[in-house]
């Protein structure tokens, strides 16, 4: 396998989806680059002031590890945000504050479209490895990676599904005999499989919480309240 396929492997023996798991080290490696190297970098620079900086997710995940190591610290997060504080003040007395995408969260669709090909392109060889495995993708990148096989190979695809489905069968046999375990008439404790149920079910359903989750998550609230919500006739 080559050095390209091996970081999938990787993540899927984590126990968590893999996609995210792939995502979330994406998000800290880019953002640590940014700490790290490109705080005077004029691109970085023009990108953060055309965006207004981060979207409210990687703004506060990019001070959480700013101030988490302190070879970053502060500092890279203030002379990073004086900048774009001052253009957006600027922007402001002229009338014309607008911005565009979060950088971060365009790097992180591409890495994460990137991913689900890699994956598909690999799927002989990472199939066993997934199946045999804790992992499970979430529901996103299930569908993802459903839908990108399902239209080049069917029969890949359904294996996918049969696998996904006895993985999520797995987890809800253990919910239920973990809230069985709480009856009076029960004398035997949760297993620490059963007691990982929940934290797997809401894995299995949205995600890690990284930028490309909470993207979707934004996008179907705001349709959701359009349709007939707080905005609905």
């Amino acid at each position: 396998m080559d050095l390209i396929g091996i970081y999938p492997k990787e993540a899927i023996e984590e126990g968590v989806c893999p996609v995210c798991r792939i995502l979330e080290k994406h998000e800290n490696n880019v953002i640590g680059e940014i700490l790290y190297e490109h705080v005077l970098d004029p691109e970085v620079d023009r990108s953060f002031k055309k965006s207004m900086g981060l979207c409210t997710y990687h703004a506060w995940k990019l001070k959480e590890i700013a101030y988490a190591n302190p070879l970053y610290g502060a500092l890279g997060v203030s002379m990073l945000y004086e900048r774009v504080l001052s253009h957006y003040i600027t922007s402001l007395k002229k009338g014309d504050a607008g911005e565009e995408e979060c950088p971060l969260c365009l790097l992180s669709r591409e890495k994460e479209r990137n991913t689900i090909e890699s994956i598909a392109t690999r799927f002989d060889e990472l199939f066993e490895v997934y199946k045999n495995s804790s992992s499970i993708f979430c529901k996103r990148h299930f569908e993802m990676l459903y839908n990108y096989l399902r239209e080049r190979d069917l029969p890949k695809a359904e294996k996918l599904k049969e696998v996904q489905i006895k993985k999520l069968e797995s987890i809800d046999e253990g919910l239920e005999k973990f809230i069985s375990k709480f009856d009076y008439r029960s004398k035997e404790a949760p297993t620490s499989r059963e007691a990982g149920s929940p934290i797997l079910a809401i894995y299995a359903l949205r995600g890690s919480l990284i930028g490309t989750n909470l993207q979707k998550m934004c996008r179907e609230e705001r349709r959701r309240l359009f349709r007939g919500g707080i905005f609905g006739d």
